[in-house]
């Protein structure tokens, strides 16, 4: 039920816009008087004002040339009804009628163009009081034309229904400038739906376009102002960024935004970016001595609708590096060679003065190879002396040092 409610608003809507829209279009409220609009390859019927019904006249375009082709002869003479079958953009020009006794005579210009058609709308809020949309035709009509454009906010009435309601008058979006092609509305609420009518009007009738809108999903804030970029004295490599919240967002507390900040150094394609935490950032990793080019946008600090178009780009050079600096980062640089002093004093270089840690590390290993050898057979030989000496105790005592090592059993004298 809610459905078709819905959809039969929606045709009233239109059709209320299409009738407000239509009333005034006459061709007084459209051009000069004498002016006539048609529609480009449709049938268009001309009248001759200013003369009385049932006389007789004759038609003649300005130029002096009577209107007797053979497509219109019989239109030409004799009628006060000028009928254009198919009209096409040579039929647009001024038109004279005369009557056949000389007297009365009358003109129409006529004008050719296309219909209205469904304008396209987009909306957007720079901030979370206010928005605005705005519009362009889809189609170049060629004619006169105007545009009117209204809200309405959608209303939540119950969970019973199956979709919010719209409120029961629609209010005019106001119009920057007459005839301009975009219209504000004041005091939006932030977590509100709206739904917008634009109508597109001219000489041949009119068509609406409608458009449901959240704030949440149009906002996109202006890009920040007054970007700054500093060097840091001393700090060869380091800038100093900051600048401040666009003027058309309200400071408040509860409505804050975040930034994201990029830079890259001239000469580089390459952007880096960072997001900072509020309205300054430290590049830390500037290259030395090349100016930088920095851009900052913003967004709403809870992610609603889009980030904002770059701000202008602002320039900054760092520091440049002082003679101590230049030395210390010298001293720093790994895989420099160091160059020895030259002396005039031969083997100045003290004796006690420690080598290669590997070369120390082989003596230190050889010295403990040796001492290990070196106990070792002295240990052995120690063992080898007393079980010597032991064998010595316990035998009888050897003739010399020629006697035979086998002792011979004698023989028993008689």
């Amino acid at each position: 039920m809610s459905s078709s409610c819905s959809g039969l608003g929606r045709v009233l809507v239109i059709v209320a816009a299409a009738l407000v829209s239509v009333s005034p279009t006459g061709p007084e409220a459209w051009g000069p008087p004498g002016v006539q609009y048609g529609q480009l390859g449709e049938t268009v019927v001309l009248l001759c004002p200013g003369v009385a019904p049932g006389t007789l006249i004759s038609w003649h375009r300005a130029n002096g040339r009577a209107l007797l082709g053979a497509a219109r002869s019989e239109l030409g003479l004799g009628q006060q009804e000028l009928v254009l079958e198919r009209a096409e953009n040579k039929d647009e020009g001024t038109y004279i009628c005369q009557s056949q006794d000389g007297g009365a005579a009358g003109s129409v210009t006529l004008q050719l163009g296309y219909p209205p058609s469904r304008p396209m709308v987009s909306c957007r809020a720079s901030d979370y009081e206010n928005f605005s949309c705005s519009w362009s035709p889809s189609r170049v009509s060629g004619l006169p034309t105007r545009y009117i454009a209204s809200y309405r906010k959608k209303i939540i009435l119950g969970t019973d229904r199956e979709g919010p309601a719209l409120s029961a008058d629609p209010r005019p979006c106001s119009l920057e400038l007459p005839g301009a092609t975009r219209c504000v509305v004041h005091g939006s609420e932030f977590w509100s739906q709206y739904r917008i009518n634009v109508t597109e009007v001219n000489p041949l009738g009119a068509s609406a376009r409608l458009l449901d809108v959240s704030m949440q999903s149009i906002l996109r804030p202006d890009p920040p102002q007054g970007l700054r970029v500093e060097p840091i004295p001393g700090a060869p490599r380091r800038l100093l960024v900051s600048w401040t919240y666009p003027s058309s967002w309200p400071l408040q507390p509860h409505f804050l935004l975040k930034f994201r900040l990029q830079y890259r150094p001239v000469g580089h394609l390459t952007w880096s970016m960072v997001e900072p935490a509020g309205l300054e950032e430290v590049i830390t990793d500037a290259v030395a001595g090349l100016p930088h080019v920095v851009r900052v946008s913003a967004r709403d600090f809870l992610d609603a609708g889009t980030w904002s178009d770059w701000s202008k780009e602002a320039w900054g050079t760092p520091s440049p590096e002082t003679a101590t600096q230049v030395q210390a980062q010298t001293e720093k640089e790994p895989g420099r060679p160091t160059l020895p002093r030259p002396s005039l004093q031969p083997n100045s270089q003290p004796l006690t003065e420690p080598g290669d840690p590997l070369e120390q590390v082989a003596v230190v290993t050889s010295l403990g190879v040796f001492s290990f050898v070196g106990l070792a057979a002295g240990a052995l030989a120690l063992l080898l002396w007393l079980r010597l000496r032991g064998h010595r105790k316990g035998a009888a005592p050897k003739p010399g040092f020629l006697a035979p090592m086998v002792q011979v059993k004698t023989m028993p004298v008689a």
